[in-house]
C-alpha cells in the first residue's frame, strides 16, 4: 500500500474546561520536515511531540497548527482576574472619595494596573499538554486516512500507465525481428549495387552487413525494461515506502527506453517508444507525490 505525500488531518480534545484543536498539513517534500509551533507553556514538550508525528509520518513537509482554549479563551490571548478587578475599583472608589474627586473611573485607569492581567493558566500544563498530544494524534490518523486514499488513486493511475508501456513493448518485441531482417535485406542490396562494378559480392561481405544489422538488436534492452517493470509492480504493492524505490526504477525504464529509441531502425518502433516515453514521465511526476 502506498501513501501520497499530501493531506489534510483535523482533531479535537476537551477537559475540565479546556480544549485542544490541532490542524495538520503535509506537501510535497524529499525528506520529513515539520513546522510545529506550540504555546509558551508546551514549549518543554516540543520533542515529545514531534517524536509522535514522526512515529506515523516519514516523509513530507507537515505544518503543525494548534491552538489551545480555556473557557472558550485562546491561551495567548490575556485573561482578567475578576476578583483582583473588583478589589481594584473598590479601591479607586474609595479613594476617589476620601479625595473629593468628581472624576470617572477609564479604562486606562484600571490598564495601570498589571495584577488584573493574567497572561498564563498556572497549573493547566499537563492537563493542555495531555488533551493536545490527544487531539495531534487525531488530527495525525485523519491525516493518514487522506493519505492512503490519495495514495490508493496514485497506485491506480500507475498501473494503468504500466500497462500502456507493456502493450507498447509487447508491439515492439515482434516488430522487432521482422525490422532486423528486413533491414539486413535493404542492406544487402544496396551494398551489392555499390560494389558490382568494383569487386564480387563475397561472404565476408554478407557477414559484415549481418553485423550492422545486428546492432539495431533491441531484444536485450527489452528483457532488462520487462525486468524493471516487473520490480516495479511488486514495489508498488508489497512495500510500505516505495517512494524513492519506485523513482530510481522509473529512471532505469527511461535509460532503456532512450537506447532501444537510438538503436532500432523501425519508424513504427521509434513512434511507439515516444508514447513509452511520455508515459515513463508521465509517472516520474506522480511519483514526487509518494511517501
Amino acid at each position: 500500500m502506498i501513501y501520497s505525500m499530501t493531506g489534510y488531518g483535523k482533531g479535537t480534545a476537551e477537559a475540565d474546561g479546556i480544549a485542544a484543536e490541532v490542524e495538520v498539513k503535509s506537501i510535497n517534500s524529499r525528506y520529513l520536515d515539520i513546522f510545529l509551533k506550540l504555546p509558551q507553556s508546551l514549549i518543554s514538550k516540543d520533542y515529545e511531540l514531534r517524536e509522535l508525528i514522526k512515529s506515523k509520518i516519514k516523509r513530507g513537509k507537515i505544518s503543525v497548527v494548534n491552538a489551545v482554549k480555556k473557557n472558550g479563551q485562546h491561551e495567548n490571548i490575556p485573561m482578567i482576574d475578576k476578583k483582583k478587578l473588583k478589589g481594584l475599583i473598590g479601591f479607586l472608589k474609595e479613594l476617589k472619595k476620601n479625595a473629593k474627586i468628581n472624576e470617572k473611573i477609564k479604562l486606562e485607569h484600571l490598564l495601570n494596573s498589571r495584577d488584573i492581567i493574567l497572561t498564563a493558566w498556572e497549573g493547566s500544563s499537563e492537563i493542555e499538554f495531555e488533551l493536545l498530544k490527544k487531539a495531534l494524534d487525531s488530527a495525525l490518523d485523519e491525516l493518514l486516512k487522506m493519505k492512503k486514499n490519495e495514495g490508493g488513486q496514485l497506485a491506480k493511475d500507475l498501473k494503468q500507465r504500466v500497462k500502456t508501456i507493456e502493450e507498447k513493448l509487447n508491439q515492439i518485441e515482434k516488430e522487432s525481428s521482422e525490422s532486423v531482417k528486413e533491414y539486413f535485406e535493404k542492406f544487402k542490396e544496396k551494398t551489392k549495387t555499390l560494389v558490382k562494378d568494383l569487386t564480387p559480392y563475397t561472404d565476408r561481405l554478407e557477414l559484415e552487413l549481418a553485423l550492422l544489422a545486428e546492432k539495431s538488436e533491441i531484444t536485450e534492452e527489452c528483457v532488462r525494461l520487462r525486468s524493471h517493470i516487473k520490480f516495479f509492480l511488486d514495489s508498488l504493492t508489497k512495500e510500505d515506502e516505495p517512494g524513492r524505490k519506485l523513482n530510481f526504477l522509473c529512471q532505469e525504464m527511461n535509460r532503456e527506453a532512450n537506447t532501444i529509441s537510438a538503436k532500432t531502425l523501425s519508424t513504427s518502433i521509434t513512434h511507439s517508444m515516444v508514447i513509452i516515453k511520455e508515459e515513463i514521465e508521465k509517472m516520474r511526476e506522480q511519483i514526487q507525490n509518494i511517501e
